[in-house]
């Protein structure tokens, strides 16, 4: 399974808001510049991440983004699921809706995805922006 540059991009782009919580809202333009991402694709992966309730806009001169809310409570799983949609290897073990297919009663191979899917969505679901911001702290003072 390979996540798409939505994911990967759109995961920077949280933790370069993370790791400003606080410091009031951030252009795109200014995230784009530090992450190294085009800003016309950062604002399609902004809109989804606000749709998804994991990001808010604030207008004015000193407009920008924000996160919805605190680090530590927002996890990388909800960003991946907001940007590439429900976890799944493959097609017929999707977390939500999967699809049908004749053969899963007997498909050993199901099983071998579910527990590919339910192992991946625990590690994603268990790192949160602000354990990203840490670890990125504690690799700077080496």
């Amino acid at each position: 399974m390979r996540l798409s540059t939505r994911g990967h991009y759109g995961l920077k782009a949280m933790f370069d808001l993370a790791q400003n919580y606080g410091s009031g809202p951030i252009s795109l333009k200014t995230v784009a510049e530090r992450q190294n991402l085009s800003d016309h694709y950062l604002e399609q992966l902004i809109a989804m991440l606000k749709k998804a309730g994991l990001v808010k806009s604030m207008r004015g001169a000193q407009g920008g983004y924000v996160l919805a809310r605190e680090p530590s409570e927002i996890n990388v799983g909800d960003i991946i699921r907001a940007l590439e949609g429900p976890i799944a290897p493959v097609y017929c073990v999707s977390e939500e809706n999967p699809g049908v297919c004749d053969e899963a009663d007997y498909c050993i191979t199901r099983t071998v995805w579910e527990r590919v899917r339910d192992g991946l969505a625990e590690l994603l679901d268990s790192i949160s922006l602000a354990d990203m911001c840490r670890e990125a702290a504690e690799s700077q003072k080496r």
